[in-house]
């Protein structure tokens, strides 16, 4: 990602759906048309056929602002390399599937897309719970996968060689965002709050590990049952304790509602969390009191550079949308996956390459420079260059505060 030397104001306006791994907007996309249907392979002289990327992610239900600001992203990617496809003899598509961030319906998408042979690789899952079912029968099918933004540990842990991700691990999310309350925010006492999800919950584990491993005392550790309007007997428990941090694991939809209700409770610490609060949402559910609460991100500030407000711009004029949380990332995991079936298109003479040859092309990657992340991926699929940036809400909008650390 390009690196931030001075305080900036991420003005991202979130022309999406509702939330994943966490965000919320509005304008929700609407899958493709060639969605799963099997389509003819191409000629097996490289002269004309179809090349589709899939992308799956949620489009709608409450992740819908992370699938849609990937696949915007991902879409304008595409775009701008059909052109140079098309000189190869290749339609290049991108097909977008709705998993609305559920496990079953990302292994239906799953399935759906290894069906269709013109299917090379997926950009996706958006969020941790589809993926890693999901990725288990990519594994079955040899079909490469490269999520802009799936966190959770387990996925590239698993061992799976078909699995990649550009975005940071929860646990570097997790550690990186305790040193940063401890070392930038000066916290002593923290309470823990997760949404027993493999994305909340997991970085809560990787929070508290490390604030313990740091010598901050944990007060509390709890779980809380998502889509519930009222938290108090948890929200009790902090009051009672008065920790100099909240932090919770999870969405911002339950998040909104954590930190408001605190607020109401005259609970005065910090309230943190990660991505997962990353949403126009947030301050709808929170009103007043989202002022001053602090949230890591692996996404870094589109807009800190001369050449990054360009790529906004230019993207914005082309897409008519506005960049999102994950439109960068969708955008460069979809350029990874571009090069990789370009690379496995030489190695191949010209011609369509095998899902296998444009898998082994994406593991590849080394030192790809993206346009916001440069990505090497390691033997288990995750980028060495990934990194965790911390971020706070104020009163008109989102500061950039730099490299959480």
């Amino acid at each position: 990602m390009m690196k931030k030397s001075t305080l900036a104001f991420v003005t991202t306006a979130f022309a999406l759906g509702t939330a994943l791994t966490g965000c919320g907007g509005g304008n929700s996309a609407t899958p493709s048309s060639n969605s799963g249907t099997s389509q003819p392979a191409g000629d097996a002289g490289g002269n004309g056929g179809k090349i589709v990327i899939a992308g799956i992610g949620p489009l709608s239900g409450s992740a819908s602002d992370y699938g849609d600001s990937a696949f915007s992203g991902a879409q304008y990617a595409v775009d701008l390399k059909k052109d140079e496809f098309k000189k190869l003899g290749f339609d290049l598509e991108l097909s977008k599937q709705d998993d609305q961030a559920d496990p079953k319906q990302g292994v239906a998408n799953a399935e759906m897309v290894i069906s269709n042979p013109d299917v090379l690789a997926v950009v996706g899952h958006i969020t941790t719970g589809s993926s890693i079912p999901a990725s288990a029968k990519y594994e079955e099918a040899g079909l490469a996968m490269v999520s802009p933004s799936a966190t959770g540990s387990k996925l590239t842990d698993d061992g799976k060689k078909t699995v990649h991700r550009i975005c940071a691990r929860d646990d570097q999310q997790g550690s990186k965002a305790a040193m940063y309350a401890k070392n930038q925010l000066g916290v002593k006492t923290a309470f823990i709050i997760h949404d027993k999800g493999a994305y909340g919950q997991g970085l809560a584990e990787q929070v508290k590990q490390q604030l313990e491993k740091d010598g901050v005392q944990v007060l509390g550790f709890e779980g809380i049952t998502p889509g519930e309007k009222d938290y108090s007997a948890v929200i009790n428990q902090v009051t009672a304790k008065n920790p100099d941090l909240l932090y919770f694991g999870g969405y911002y939809a339950e998040g909104g509602i954590l930190v408001k209700q605190a607020r109401e409770k005259n609970y005065k610490g910090i309230f943190m969390g990660a991505d997962g609060l990353d949403s126009a949402d947030m301050a709808k559910i929170a009103g007043p009191a989202v002022e001053g609460v602090v949230y890591t991100s692996t996404v870094d500030d589109v807009t800190s550079t001369d050449e990054g407000k360009k790529w906004v711009a230019d993207y914005e004029k082309a897409s008519g949308k506005k960049v999102g949380i994950f439109t960068s990332y969708g955008y460069d995991a979809a350029n990874v996956v571009i090069h990789g079936i370009e690379e496995a298109i030489k190695a191949n003479g010209g011609k369509k390459p095998s899902r296998q040859q444009v898998l082994d092309a994406i593991h590849k990657t080394t030192d790809f420079q993206g346009q916001f992340v440069k990505v090497t991926f390691d033997e288990k699929g995750d980028n060495k260059y990934a990194s965790v940036y911390a971020y706070k809400y104020e009163a008109n909008g989102k500061k950039f505060l730099g490299e959480a650390k």
